[in-house]
């Protein structure tokens, strides 16, 4: 994490959906790095309608509000982003009714593991560090 008091900060909240021991991730037009679903608040939402309004867009499925669980923050280098301008993401689980499919901005939908740290962004590979460790994915 960067520790500079100056550093910029994208505040976004991320969906992490779990199968088979790996993780949905999803990638937007033009980008070739992975990413956690999600996105940021809107002016007047709290963590909750936002991660369900941008999930539905994003993934048009419907996240059940009373199942949505925290799973923490993690703070990374912003992809594409001047250095010192920093992603902090505030992690959800939850469950969901629909299926999972690529709209809106998203080009591509895929199940990562830990060895395709590679393919995602800076703050994408340490959410993949943590459920690693915790042995929540291969």
């Amino acid at each position: 994490m960067n520790n500079n008091p100056a550093a910029k900060f994208i505040d976004k909240l991320g969906w992490v959906y779990i199968q088979d021991k790996k993780v949905l991730m999803a990638r937007s037009y033009n980008k070739t790095t992975f990413y956690i679903p999600g996105g940021k608040r809107e002016i007047g939402e709290n963590d909750r309608e936002a991660l369900t309004r941008e999930i539905k867009e994003e993934l048009s499925v419907d996240l059940i509000n009373d199942s949505i669980i925290s799973l923490g923050e993690f703070h990374g280098q912003a992809d594409g982003k001047p250095a010192g301008v920093m992603v902090k993401i505030h992690c959800f689980s939850a469950d969901f009714s629909g299926e999972v499919k690529a709209s809106a901005e998203i080009e591509e939908i895929t199940w990562l593991t830990h060895a395709d740290s590679h393919r995602c962004s800076a703050v994408a590979a340490k959410v993949l560090d943590e459920l690693k460790e915790t042995h929540l994915i291969d």
